[in-house]
């Protein structure tokens, strides 16, 4: 379960933002996620409130923005929706493919006060 130290890692930029910003706590923090970044987002839900107790995070609201994942294939040039990372394309069936979103993870916004 990697997920306990990605929301581990969110705290320590949350509290160094912070920091910088001379604030003492978050009061919302919106991640983007995507669908093919390996992360599970029950299981990064379940961890948050042991993640996040006794730091600037504690009593903020979290909203995960999940991020859909798109790819585009290398033999044909087509650009299609993916769901994970082995889905081939859709028009000639090659697995060949570049991906284009879907393997974000990253904090979109975090409001201090």
């Amino acid at each position: 379960m990697h997920e306990l130290s990605i929301a581990m890692d969110i705290v320590r930029i949350t509290e160094d933002e912070t920091s910088k910003a001379n604030a003492t706590e978050a009061i919302k923090i919106e991640l983007e996620v995507g669908v093919l970044s390996g992360i599970e987002l029950d299981a990064l839900k379940f961890v948050w409130p042991s993640a996040v107790k006794d730091s600037v995070l504690e009593k903020a609201e979290l909203e995960i923005i999940e991020i859909l994942g798109k790819g585009k294939c290398k033999d044909c040039n087509t650009e299609f929706d993916m769901e994970n990372i082995f889905d081939v394309c859709p028009k000639c069936s090659s697995n060949f493919k570049d991906i284009i979103q879907g393997k974000e993870l990253r904090v979109k916004t975090l409001e201090v006060i």
